[in-house]
């Protein structure tokens, strides 16, 4: 295994510890409303983050002000990239999210979401410092999602 996939596998295991930590640990009483309001509240102002800074960088790069596709590699392109994927994830979180909070305890939301927004704060960080790194805070944005809805639907079942 390559320097590269060693990081990555290194990544992923971690970050599926820190899904089952959080899970474990997140589970629990709470409201709904204020749980599944705190709980996408990190994952949209990142997002809005990522948005202003595409519109910085086209304000300020006259070869995309005008709505022209990134140089691939440049610094928009991996941050239209991290948007897009954020996109994904969170769409994936909508849909499974509450179901977790509804069986396991909507406390659980709060935690997911918060470490949702730091997750993709590292990724977004990692994509730029050496794509190897982007799959800590890639594993460790979406497997909290996956191992909070599998659990809840063994729990369910």
């Amino acid at each position: 295994m390559d320097g590269k996939r060693r990081v990555i596998a290194g990544s992923m295991a971690l970050a599926m510890l820190w899904a089952l930590v959080l899970v474990w640990w997140g589970r629990g009483p709470g409201e709904m409303v204020p749980a599944l309001v705190t709980a996408f509240l990190p994952g949209g102002l990142l997002m809005a983050a990522m948005i202003g800074r595409l519109a910085q960088r086209r304000f300020f790069d006259g070869a995309i002000i005008d709505g022209e596709p990134f140089f691939p590699g440049s610094g928009a392109e991996i941050d239209q990239r991290v948007l897009t994927n954020t996109t994904e994830q969170l769409v994936v979180a909508l849909a499974l999210w509450p179901f977790a909070g509804y069986v396991l305890g909507w406390g659980l939301l709060v935690w997911l979401g918060w470490s949702f927004g730091a997750a993709r704060l590292a990724f977004w960080i990692g994509y730029h410092r050496a794509p190897p790194l982007r799959g800590l805070g890639f594993a460790a944005s979406f497997y909290p999602t996956l191992v909070a809805a599998l659990w809840a639907l063994a729990d369910w079942l």
